[in-house]
């Protein structure tokens, strides 16, 4: 198994996560239920909740789990019922989310975009930093 693929046989298909965002010198975080489809993070929330402000004005968007770090770009992508393959990965999940909250009219989906992951890991008690970078699709392994 390559790095890329160890990385998202790690992260899994979904999770909770905290959301990061930030406009105007406020960062804000929130745990969310995420689901990952084909390397991008997707979650729900209102349209009109700050968390959709900051991203309308800054798109970088950060996701804290477990040991991983992921830093990407974040776009609203519509309604939830828009989007087919997100309903279906969140009905399999987080059926009770779906039930509640999916079918409000001010949902919306949050795609993330992942341009840098890292993961904090110790091999024989030594600290090691692993860094998987997107933008020029490089995996680094660096000791602290």
């Amino acid at each position: 198994m390559n790095d890329n693929e160890r990385l998202w046989q790690d992260i899994g298909t979904h999770g909770v996560m905290v959301l990061s965002t930030c406009a105007d010198n406020r960062v804000t975080s929130r745990s969310m239920t995420v689901v990952v489809i084909d390397g991008r993070f997707y979650c729900q929330t209102n349209k009109d909740y700050l968390k959709c402000r900051q991203i309308a004005e800054n798109p970088n968007a950060a996701l804290c789990f477990g040991n991983y770090s992921i830093e990407g770009r974040c776009s609203i992508i519509g309604k939830p019922y828009d989007n087919p393959e997100f309903i279906s990965a969140m009905e399999k999940f987080y059926p009770d989310a779906v039930k509640r909250w999916s079918g409000l009219p001010e949902e919306c989906v949050l795609e993330i975009t992942p341009t840098l992951i890292k993961s904090w890991v110790y091999e024989n008690n030594v600290p090691y930093i692993e860094t998987w970078d997107f933008s020029d699709d490089t995996y680094r392994k660096e000791k602290q």
